[in-house]
């Protein structure tokens, strides 16, 4: 295979050549939602990067097999093994069941991963799909003597372990134990690091979902899953496993922990970690309230798929910081992007020689630490390039395999607008003008109905730099 893919290893802590365990064949996984609420945006940076590096994989020639679990149990408000189940926290937040909730909440994920071109994986596998084989690795953990059972709970015992802290330096070692320092302390734990692979009744009384099990009536801890989703589908060796950086410690570590003792070997050697996504205020969160999703950028207005350039344009290992002033100088690029290709003429004939430098820059960038602001400037370039109409069509079809980005279907927004007539413009002027005098009075509740109002006649309406601006949708 000419192309090597290489990104940095966060085991390693070095920029890697990825070589598959089995030649031509990469096993992937993903660690797939908690569906207790909407995705947003900054957890869908994370899956955009991901599927960039699927794509880019597949684009140099891999045969890629990727999973993902579906967090619908297990996962606790704390990492740290305490507080309320996420889902169960869902369930009471909307007077709905716990696997109500994480049906909806699974559907309108995948709809967010379809608005974004994010391809969705070869597996998908709920933890409650699983619940025999998480019993089954901590039955062989007990068995090993990596497990001891304490108080009805069973818990991973990490002073087994040579190197717990296995994606750390020592001084962030250092750190990292005095993190867990502060969390509510577990009785029954023998180390702080330990980590609970059981729970049963005698902890969470009110658990909606329960299972029986050799140690009681309960349900697994959130980080078997992945190791077990994991095994089952791609057995004993993966290649690469992905998330975001927020996953690193505790759950990444833990699934190294108790997978690499349930098999006697090395399990994974390559993980891939997404940076976060900020706001001005800080790091993107459902616990801050009012976070934004895919569906809120649309009410406002983006095509989901001008998130996706957004996040295209950064680095993955650098933290991005959003804003809607950067949101709408994109959507601008975006729409200037597509105009230029839709005006490209379909003809002359193939270029091989321009196609095959262009393909070798567009290949390099993505396979050096998937360098994705370096490959959309080879479509600049491409466009730039005095070769004909349709040499650059066709390898921008080539390219936007791994860039989803609709480059040669995406209509602009000239083509899409339903015609305007005099009376709606008057109307719709009219009520910015009230919208921006409430506004000024500080009366949001008016300001907010007269967006609502215009919104339920199709009406969206944008606040700008320079003012607000409005479109109809059709």
């Amino acid at each position: 295979m000419e192309n090597k893919v290489r990104f940095y290893n966060t085991l390693t802590r070095t920029v890697e050549t990825v070589i598959p365990h089995e030649d031509g064949k990469i096993a992937m996984y993903t660690c797939g939602p908690t569906v207790y609420h909407f995705a947003h945006i900054g957890n869908l940076r994370s899956y955009i990067m991901e599927d960039v590096l699927e794509k880019t994989l597949r684009y140099v020639g891999y045969d890629v097999k990727r999973v993902m679990n579906i967090t619908d149990v297990g996962h606790l408000s704390s990492d740290a093994d305490t507080g309320e189940d996420k889902m169960l926290s869902g369930a009471k937040r909307e007077h709905k069941t716990v696997m109500e909730i994480a049906k909806f909440y699974t559907d309108a994920f995948f709809e967010d991963c379809r608005k974004l071109n994010i391809r969705t994986p070869d597996v998908v596998e709920p933890a409650t799909n699983c619940i025999q084989e998480f019993i089954h690795m901590i039955e062989v953990l007990l068995e090993k003597g990596y497990a001891y059972t304490a108080g009805g709970n069973v818990y991973f015992d990490t002073s087994k372990l040579d190197d717990y802290y296995v994606f750390s330096s020592q001084s962030e070692k250092e750190l990292l134990v005095g993190v867990r320092d502060d969390v509510e302390e577990d009785v029954n734990k023998r180390n702080k690091n330990d980590f609970v692979l059981w729970f049963t009744k005698s902890k969470f009384e009110d658990q909606a979902l329960k299972w029986e099990s050799p140690w009681g009536t309960g349900y697994p801890g959130w980080h078997i899953e992945c190791s077990c989703i994991s095994l089952k589908h791609l057995g004993e060796y993966m290649d690469i496993h992905c998330g975001g950086v927020d996953n690193i410690f505790p759950h990444h570590t833990n699934e190294i922990a108790q997978s690499e003792s349930y098999l006697g070997h090395r399990w994974c050697g390559y993980w891939f970690h997404v940076n976060h996504l900020n706001d001005k205020s800080g790091k993107m969160s459902k616990s801050k309230g009012g976070f934004l999703t895919v569906s809120l950028l649309q009410e406002n207005g983006y095509d989901p798929l001008v998130y996706r350039m957004f996040c295209l344009q950064s680095h993955y290992r650098k933290p991005l910081e959003f804003s809607y002033e950067v949101l709408d100088n994109m959507s601008a690029a975006y729409a200037k992007l597509i105009r230029r290709i839709a005006e490209l003429p379909d003809e002359g004939e193939m270029d091989e020689t321009a196609a095959a430098a262009y393909r070798a820059r567009f290949s390099d960038a993505l396979c050096s630490d998937l360098n994705t602001s370096m490959a959309l400037t080879v479509v600049y370039d491409l466009l730039k390039e005095e070769t004909n109409g349709r040499t650059k069509r066709a390898l921008l079809a080539e390219f936007d395999q791994v860039l989803s980005l609709n480059l040669l279907t995406a209509q602009t927004a000239a083509e899409t607008a339903p015609a305007v007539d005099a009376e709606l413009e008057a109307y719709v002027e009219e009520k910015i003008k009230e919208r921006k005098a409430a506004k000024k009075e500080k009366d949001f509740a008016k300001a907010d109905a007269i967006r609502e109002e215009l919104a339920q006649k199709g009406i969206v309406i944008k606040d700008t730099r320079e003012g607000t601006v409005w479109e109809v949708q059709g």
